[in-house]
């Protein structure tokens, strides 16, 4: 069985891709451009049952850390899926990072030193360690 990975990231290029390299390395994906309403948000989530989420914390309508709290608050995501959450934020901020941490997020990574085969292996390799 595939493992399944919710993106939700509001720049289309960098979904478009995290998608694509996920899918040829045999992950199931969904996406959301995290432009809509919370709900929304969880509602697919919850439909999709993913393994992993991958979560960009500045997006247009909702805040990343209002979706990480619900996820990681929501017994229907994380209580029975215990569901590992990846943050990728524009800042590197000990604040912002600690607070992701304070709000369950399991791994974090900075925008800035982004580079999307990089990110890849690293959460691959992150996925692959938790399966062993």
């Amino acid at each position: 069985m595939k493992d399944k990975i919710f993106i939700i990231e509001d720049d289309v290029t960098i979904l478009a891709s995290l998608k694509a390299k996920f899918s040829v390395l045999g992950f199931e994906t969904r996406t959301s451009f995290g432009d809509g309403d919370i709900n929304i948000i969880r509602h697919n989530i919850v439909k999709f049952k993913p393994d992993f989420i991958i979560l960009d914390l500045v997006l247009p309508q909702v805040s990343g850390f209002d979706i990480l709290k619900m996820i990681k608050n929501d017994e229907h995501i994380y209580g029975h899926l215990s569901t590992p959450v990846f943050v990728f934020a524009d800042f590197s901020s000990d604040n912002i990072r600690r607070h992701c941490v304070d709000l369950g997020a399991d791994y974090f990574f900075v925008k800035t030193d982004f580079i999307i085969d990089d990110f890849v292996t690293k959460v691959k390799k992150i996925i692959d360690n938790n399966h062993n």
